[in-house]
């Protein structure tokens, strides 16, 4: 990075600064739900996109079966922390009742291991377990985080949640998030619920997916803003580094946080292989390896979420691969129906368009091709010119080698295996580059 990246760096964060101003104190009004991690989910396990992912056998022999009277650690890092949180667990792509008890939150030591003394039970209506029809969700109850006492302490920053929960009973087909790009820890089928054990003797076997589990809200003062990233698997963070959270929004939110500490939040609801209008049914009896499309998740996986601001939109190199061959208008028209919606229901949210970054010369079979490439520069010059959006992040300028019209090549290697790289996804080079290019203008709330 040199000097004049270096000091753009320093400009923009005493601009964040200047457009939220106190967000850095500690103010004296009430406090309300803001999401602090988000999982967007699809399903049923196994169709989906993991990356990294272990032999998972010995944690789910039977996928139809799902899991069955076993305890899964899932580790989760909260982009903002407050001294209350509430969980909120998902069995939207279940066919059957999801029974769960034995929830308990804790700080992650290492592993599956929880510092100790920070562990504690979570309850739903007061009582220790509860069951989510096919369909359904279900909050929990606040509960209280002694850890946390003092949120604003920079020592919280970058730390990480484990939530235990136990399957009572088979679950059948598994509500999920493939491409968790963190491990997480599971007991075998069968053994109990081992979610008040604080040490990982219990947890032998890793996972790099989420289950059941997808949003994390935190106690924040009001008027805390919530940035949420919406997108394919270029948001979700394919081809960066596994458990080194350096996803494009991952970037964005320390870059925030060093300006404002603990005072804004930055969420991740990509789904890799996401498409805006495609699928056009989805469902346990009809997957898609993708999710369901942006416009049919829309309300689950950002409008629900506590507290959201802003929603910076970057998506459709899928619709225009080989596996969604969606036009330019069915696109252009989904985006305008996925912003009407959001304006409709999160009254003065900002709406943030990305240009969609280049893949031309892909290794993968579904994408590269030049017909993929116009409708992409098409739709970017739509999303910088068409006055849909409230700001433009320019994420195409950041990655494009102008040379191949593919990406710069130093953005190529797949950080998470260490491969190749498919000339689609960046890596965490490209990851970095598209989160430092970020204006914070863009993104916070306006100045009142």
């Amino acid at each position: 990075m040199d000097r004049r990246t270096l000091g753009q760096g320093a400009a923009a964060l005493a601009l964040a600064q200047a457009l939220a101003p106190g967000l850095g104190a500690q103010p004296a009004g009430a406090e309300n739900w803001v999401t602090s991690w988000a999982g967007s989910v699809q399903g049923p396990y196994p169709v989906g996109n993991p990356s990294a992912q272990p032999d998972q056998s010995f944690i789910f022999p039977d996928p139809a079966e799902g899991a069955r009277d076993q305890t899964l650690r899932l580790v989760v890092r909260p982009s903002i922390w407050g001294r209350r949180a509430r969980l909120r667990f998902s069995n939207a792509f279940g066919t059957r009742p999801l029974v769960l008890d034995g929830v308990h939150v804790g700080l992650q030591h290492g592993g599956a291991a929880l510092v100790p003394g920070t562990n504690r039970p979570v309850r739903f209506d007061g009582a220790e377990g509860v069951t989510i029809p096919p369909g359904g969700q279900a909050w929990s109850d606040p509960v209280d985080l002694p850890f946390a006492a003092e949120p604003d302490s920079p020592l919280l920053m970058g730390r990480k949640l484990a939530v235990s929960l136990h399957v009572a009973t088979a679950s059948g087909p598994m509500t999920w998030h493939a491409k968790a790009l963190q491990t997480s820890y599971s007991t075998p089928p069968g053994a109990g619920a081992k979610g008040a054990e604080e040490g990982e003797g219990s947890f032998p076997f890793p996972t790099a997916s989420w289950f059941f589990l997808d949003a994390l809200d935190m106690s924040a003062p009001a008027g805390t803003p919530v940035i949420v990233g919406f997108g394919d698997s270029i948001t979700d963070g394919t081809a960066s580094t596994m458990n080194g959270d350096d996803r494009w929004p991952d970037v964005l939110a320390r870059r925030l946080n060093a300006a404002m500490g603990n005072r804004v939040a930055v969420v991740n609801a990509g789904i890799g292989g996401n498409q805006v209008v495609g699928p056009a049914q989805y469902g346990p009896d009809r997957p898609f390896p993708g999710g369901p499309s942006a416009l049919a998740r829309l309300e689950r996986d950002v409008i629900s979420l506590s507290g959201v601001t802003t929603v910076v939109w970057l998506e459709g190199t899928n619709d225009f691969s080989r596996n969604g061959n969606a036009t330019l208008e069915a696109v252009r028209d989904g985006m305008r129906e996925g912003v009407r919606r959001l304006r409709e229901r999160i009254p003065g949210v900002r709406v943030v368009g990305a240009t969609v970054t280049p893949a031309l010369g892909s290794t993968s079979a579904a994408h590269g091709h030049a017909e993929q490439d116009e409708k992409r520069k098409a739709l970017n010059a739509f999303i910088r010119e068409g006055g849909l959006f409230d700001a433009v992040v320019d994420f195409d300028r950041a990655t494009l080698d102008p040379a191949t019209g593919g990406l710069k090549r130093e953005m190529v290697p797949d950080s998470t295996t260490g491969g190749a790289g498919d000339k689609l996804h960046p890596n965490r080079a490209g990851y970095l580059a598209m989160g430092s290019s970020i204006e914070p203008a863009a993104v916070l709330p306006a100045r009142r």
